[in-house]
């Protein structure tokens, strides 16, 4: 059995938002993004995946093609597959988000997961 401590896994730095790889699978990825006051990710998209975006801690506005909605702590949004995703740290305080995509992300092109144009951003 595998587990992770989310705990040990935040981390911030006020020059970008930090990802942390949680887990990886043939048919399962999942990543936190820690993101200080003002920070955002996006745009991600997958033509495949499906993503749930779990609010760990603080308070985000979530973004997925045009429609936006302000989340906070233990609120989880579905991103269909072909939705252009971004999230933005919406409070003073640092947030941390979780998503969870099945199948694992795409990547094309020789990109690597963590680059900005794969629908994952998976860098540790």
């Amino acid at each position: 059995m595998k587990s992770k401590n989310l705990r040990e896994l935040v981390r911030f730095s006020s020059k970008e938002p930090v990802h942390a790889t949680v887990f990886e699978t043939e048919r399962l990825w999942s990543q936190l993004i820690c993101l200080e006051r003002n920070q955002q990710v996006g745009p991600m998209e997958d033509p495949v995946s499906e993503v749930l975006c779990t609010i760990v801690a603080g308070e985000v506005v979530v973004q997925l093609d045009r429609a936006r909605k302000r989340v906070s702590q233990w609120a989880v949004v579905l991103v269909p597959a072909e939705t252009q995703l971004f999230v933005t740290n919406a409070s003073d305080e640092p947030a941390v988000v979780m998503l969870t995509a099945a199948p694992p992300p795409q990547v094309t092109d020789g990109a690597q997961a963590g680059d900005e144009a794969t629908a994952a951003e998976a860098s540790d």
